[in-house]
């Protein structure tokens, strides 16, 4: 059973639906008692970092979400704005994040005259950079669905594991033991983000 975290800053459904797909099973939480008893988190997330931080103090969410990724060590995936927020700060906002990984939220800074525009939208190949749980390192090409903004950039280069490319290359995935984070929407991915669904249903449970 994934627990997927509503807090007023995401699409639940498409998300839940997207797990049903893969072979799992799904049920929205929005309460820090539900946190708690998680065997398996998703915190997805659309909008502004502050919007999204705002919403998880708001809820008293954090001291559960500590717990549950810090201590009891249960696999948690972000999603998105998900991903950003379990990072320190971001340039988009003046609030601290969860500070999971050691990493900060920057804007993008493409160049308009090599025909880039932000918001970053649209289908990004990825490559891996390390082995992982959730995204195969074999040859096949793998393309996902990005819309956002500003991008992750990790301080240990042993966190990310896979990075795609936008005016410069940027981290699409990071892995830190039992915490991960996409930058992608694998919900908007169609086979290859239900493969990537899949693989989170089936990770072992330490």
């Amino acid at each position: 059973m994934i627990s997927v975290l509503d807090y007023g800053a995401c699409n639940v459904g498409s998300v839940i639906r997207m797990i049903e797909r893969a072979g799992g099973s799904a049920k929205r939480i929005s309460s820090p008692d539900e946190v708690l008893v998680a065997k398996k988190l998703l915190i997805p997330g659309v909008g502004a970092f502050d919007y999204g931080m705002e919403k998880l103090v708001s809820r008293d969410l954090v001291p559960a979400l500590n717990t549950v990724a810090r201590e009891a060590g249960i696999p948690v995936l972000g999603i998105c704005l998900g991903m950003q927020l379990m990072c320190r700060s971001s340039e988009e906002g003046v609030l601290p994040g969860l500070g999971w990984i050691d990493a900060e939220v920057r804007h993008f800074t493409v160049s308009k005259a090599v025909g880039l525009r932000v918001p970053h939208m649209g289908w990004n190949t990825l490559r891996v950079v390390r082995e992982n749980p959730l995204v195969s390192s074999d040859a096949e090409e793998k393309r996902f669905y990005f819309v956002h903004s500003y991008k992750v950039a990790c301080n240990d280069p042993a966190d990310p594991i896979a990075l795609t490319q936008y005016g410069e290359d940027f981290v699409a995935a990071f892995q830190r033991k039992n915490i991960f984070g996409v930058q992608f929407h694998p919900e908007k991915s169609h086979r290859f983000g239900m493969e990537l669904v899949r693989r989170f249903v089936e990770l072992k449970v330490a």
